[in-house]
């Protein structure tokens, strides 16, 4: 949709600066796209492949192309059927990093792929990351990849988009809280930022975001016997957020960067 391919039924979206219903050739030559399960023509070789798509852009680095398929030990002499599910992602990530795009989109790159590979994937983007000027909208299911990989990320929520701030602000603003009581756990409890609660016999749980001095005195006012902040990984804030309390869950957002970012929905983080 992004690359004008489909046509949303309502909505709008840019991609440097251009419609993306209308998207000049020029302007199509400065961007990739790796799509999900990294769809090929199986009868060509993996030369083949890479003379047929050199031969749709103005900028081509042959040499780049060259490293990445030798550090993956892979023969131009291969066919793309023969391949494994790894083999075709190495392929695909050569071919779309070639012509030097500006922007780089990546539909699940990594679904399917042995650990092993994965991280070599993983690690090979990283470096095409740090190339000057480039930036790269990952979708990933698996959010190790999207806390290795990122610096900024997306969240959809019920199709809205709930979070779009840098990684490490999300992650460290989502917070559990343990509240433990001498009796019962009060059954409910209300304040700013808070996304969930669960009530466990003479435990309380809750799930806040941007937990302050506020948020601490109202619970403190409840005057439990200890209190434990919990520290969460992204895929812990991602699920506690996201299986909140949908119409009060808070929104992230700063100013867009220019740098890589994921964005995912619930689910497909």
């Amino acid at each position: 949709m992004l690359l004008g391919m489909v046509r949303p039924d309502s909505g709008s979206a840019e991609l440097l600066g251009e419609d993306v219903a209308e998207l000049q050739p020029e302007t199509r030559e400065r961007i990739a796209y790796i799509a999900e399960g990294h769809p090929m023509i199986n009868w060509m070789s993996i030369g083949e492949a890479v003379r047929f798509t050199r031969a749709f852009y103005s900028t081509w680095n042959n040499t780049l192309v060259e490293q990445i398929l030798d550090h993956f030990e892979l023969s131009r002499k291969q066919k793309l059927r023969r391949l494994s599910n790894g083999q075709r992602a190495q392929v695909s990530l050569a071919l779309a990093v070639a012509p030097e795009p500006e922007l780089l989109i990546l539909d699940d790159p990594t679904l399917g792929l042995d650990t092993v590979v994965r991280r070599d994937f993983l690690e090979s983007l990283i470096q095409i990351i740090h190339r000057k000027g480039r930036t790269i909208l990952f979708s990933s299911h698996i959010l190790g990849d999207v806390e290795r990989v990122a610096d900024r990320i997306g969240i959809m929520v019920g199709g809205v988009l709930r979070v779009d701030c840098p990684t490490d602000q999300f992650r460290e603003s989502v917070k559990k809280l343990v509240l433990d009581f001498s009796g019962p756990a009060p059954e409910s409890f209300e304040c700013p930022g808070l996304v969930n609660t669960w009530n466990q016999g003479s435990q309380l749980e809750l799930v806040l975001v941007g937990y302050n001095d506020q948020q601490r005195a109202a619970i403190e006012a409840l005057e439990p016997r200890n209190i434990e902040v919990i520290d969460l990984n992204l895929e812990e804030a991602f699920i506690e957020y996201t299986r909140g309390r949908k119409r009060s869950l808070p929104l992230f957002a700063q100013e867009q960067s220019h740098h890589d970012s994921s964005i995912g929905d619930q689910g497909a983080a």
